[in-house]
This record gives structure tokens, sequence and C-alpha cells, in this order.
């Protein structure tokens, strides 16, 4: 550890464990007030102070425990207000999810990261750690027709890689191919076939959950990666949304034309991996979340209280007997 690490592990030891006022650590530091304020900023930043928050007892502890139940997934959830925004809960629920992949990450392991909005907040919300080996792989690939896709997916990639000190292994490959025949010839290829290899061998996976029709629009569907015919082709075939680019419909099947086309993991190949951490925020993950937990994508999920009621009310709705007409 450096001085500023020291001094910012004591600053932050008798200010969260001792509950001693700033102006007290200043003065035993013999450092001014606004110094102990960023020496405890800084302790946060790189991860010498973890801050959980949890739910009061029988409000998202119950919401959790019916998803456990329901989905055989670890869950946390994350209490939101009525009037807190979509972006808002984003940006709670991936800290909260930053911690518990961290929570799950070990020296030597392997993480496999899908590019999209969720995970690129989580990636910002990582705090910097010591793992020693660790390798972190792009799941899957992010080129269309108009461009490369590498700036968006790597500065996701990287952001993680460089917080755990963690090799980093980009996937450079079109998020959909034109052609399934040209996704079997590239998985042919020597480099690709090593991402591949590097991917079956993940002990973790983070991903989101891409919304067809989110309030804030999946990278997937808003990017250009699908054409506008492609996307009315998802639609007539049932897809609410996808995981890892791999399209899903409600009930958690895939099989469909555009998927022999996607270049993620399917939810099979997914499975294969012990931990696998799904994030999601805002209602309108609802029926894609739905879908994504129905294929056993997910071994842990976090997500916010709002979203998880609406999940639950539609499963609910499901279960309900259609009322008969009676003539």
């Amino acid at each position: 550890m450096n001085v500023r690490d020291e001094l910012a592990q004591e600053a932050a030891t008798l200010y969260y464990l001792q509950d001693q006022k700033m102006e007290s650590i200043a003065s035993k530091l013999g450092v001014s007030r606004s110094t102990v304020s960023r020496l405890l900023s800084y302790a946060r930043e790189v991860g010498l102070v973890r801050i959980s928050i949890t739910a009061p007892p029988g409000t998202s502890d119950t919401l959790a425990q019916k998803f456990e139940e329901t989905f055989g997934v670890h869950t946390w959830v994350v209490p939101v207000g009525s009037a807190d925004t979509d972006l808002n809960r984003l940006h709670n629920v991936s800290a909260v999810a930053a911690e518990r992949l961290i929570n799950m990450l070990f020296p030597g392991a392997t993480l496999g990261i899908a590019w999209g909005n969720t995970t690129s907040m989580i990636a910002q919300n990582i705090p910097r750690v010591d793992l020693p080996g660790l390798t972190v792989v792009q799941l899957n690939g992010a080129s269309n027709a108009a461009e490369s896709g590498l700036p968006y997916a790597q500065a996701i990639i990287t952001q993680a890689a460089q917080a755990l000190g963690a090799k980093m292994v980009n996937f450079p490959v079109p998020a959909f191919f034109d052609f399934a025949s040209t996704k079997e010839a590239m998985w042919r290829e020597r480099s690709i076939q090593q991402v591949l290899q590097t991917i079956d061998s993940c002990d973790v996976a983070l991903f989101g959950v891409g919304s067809l029709d989110g309030s804030i629009p999946s990278h997937v569907y808003s990017g250009g990666f699908l054409d506008q015919k492609e996307l009315d082709q998802a639609r007539r075939d049932g897809v609410v949304g996808d995981v890892c680019t791999v399209l899903l419909r409600r009930d958690g099947s895939t099989d469909m034309k555009l998927n022999a086309r996607a270049s993620g993991p399917t939810p099979a190949q997914l499975q294969k991996i012990p931990r696998r951490l799904c994030v999601a925020a805002g209602d309108s993950k609802a029926l894609p979340l739905v879908g994504a937990l129905r294929s056993g994508v997910a071994t842990d999920l976090v997500i916010d209280s709002s979203l998880a009621r609406v999940v639950l009310n539609q499963l609910r709705l499901e279960r309900r007997p259609a009322r008969r007409i009676v003539q």
C-alpha cells in the first residue's frame, strides 16, 4: 500500500467502524476536513470500502424469496421508488450487481461479459480489486453492417478488466452474421476457436436482458444490428428480447432462424458456466426477463423491486383461468 492508501484505510476505519466525525479524523491525521472527504471517496473507489444496503424485512426479501422459489435463482432485489426513472433504477441495480459480481470472482477465474446498456453501467461501478490471474472475455460479437462495434464493446470489457487487473480477450465477430454458413465457417478459424474455448472455460458470466420494446432502447435493437425486416420477423417469431444477442420468446425458447446467425452463447452453452449473473432494471424488461429465466440462463439475479412485482403479477395473470363467454 502507498501512503495515500494507508491514509484512506485509516480514515475509513475511523469513519465507518469507529463512527468518528470528519473533523475529529482530520485532527488525528493532521489534514483538512475536505482531504478526509476525498480519502473516503478514494477508499470506496479503489475497493478499500464496500457499502451494502439491504431492504427492510418483509419487503424486498420476500420478493427475492418468491423469485428463488419460482425460478430457482439466487435473487437480490434492489428497492426503488415509484418516482425513480428507469435510468435511476439501472444505476442503483448496477451498483448492487457490481458488488455481487466481485463476491463471485476469485484469483485465476475467467469472467465472461456480454455487452449492453446494463453491463456498461455495471462496469462503471466495479471497484478496483486485486485478483491475480483473472481473465475477462467478451461473450458475443459486436460489429454490424455500419460499424465494427469494437469501441462500444471494448469500452465495457476494458473498464471491467482494468478494475479487476485482468487480462482481456475480445471477440472480433459480428453480433449477427448475414448468413448462418458464414458463422459456421468463422467458427472453424483457429483464432475464433481460441476465443470460444475461453468462453467455454468461464467460471462466471455477467449479462443483462435486452428488450425488443424497452423504454431505454436495448443496443441490440437500436444500434443497427438488425434491419427493419429482421425486426419484423423477430416479432412474428414471438421474440420479446435477448440474452447475449440470442433472441428469446416469452416461454424461453430460441428455435428461430435469426439465432442461427447470432454470435452469442445459447442458453444451453451458458448453462455450462457455474455462476451466471443476470441483471435487469425497469418494468419494460419484464417479458424478456421471464423468457430469460425460463430458458435457465441465470443462477443469480439482481433486479429492482418494481420490476420484480411486475414479473410476479404477470405470472399470476398467466395462471388465472380464462373466462368462459356465455352466449
